[in-house]
């Protein structure tokens, strides 16, 4: 499994280990779609999304990534399952998510924080971060 979530007291905290870049930021949406715990009906219809930014760093685009996505999920109630990314570097990224309409979303983030956040590659050439979600 490319993440685990672990446990905090007031907030849900999950670390995110890939061998890529774009693996980490993919695999830290659909960690936090798992948190959401959506429930999906029949209704397959699939959802298309883009997004674009750019940010200072690895850290602060993947924050500010993830609450795109956060937003994306509460104000259109859908639930993503696939991210492909056009461009990704560490300031800069082109995203498009996949998914369908939720009929309900369980756990309410809030918020990504960045708190604890750092995303950094190691000496192995593997990407990880710590991410906090305010609920």
């Amino acid at each position: 499994m490319p993440y685990k979530i672990l446990e905090h007291t007031a907030d849900v905290r999950m670390i995110v280990q890939a061998d890529s870049l774009d693996e980490l930021f993919s695999d830290a949406v659909y960690g936090m779609m798992k948190i959401i715990e959506p429930k999906i009906g029949n209704n397959k219809k699939a959802i298309e999304r883009m997004i674009s930014l750019e940010a200072m760093d690895a850290t602060a685009l993947l924050i500010d990534f993830l609450n795109e996505v956060l937003l994306s999920t509460h104000l259109n109630r859908e639930i993503y399952n696939e991210v492909i990314f056009k461009s990704l570097s560490e300031r800069s990224l082109e995203a498009k998510l996949y998914g369908v309409i939720a009929l309900s979303l369980g756990e309410d983030i809030k918020a990504v924080t960045y708190h604890e956040a750092d995303v950094k590659k190691k000496e192995d050439g593997t990407w990880e971060t710590m991410l906090v979600f305010d609920i």
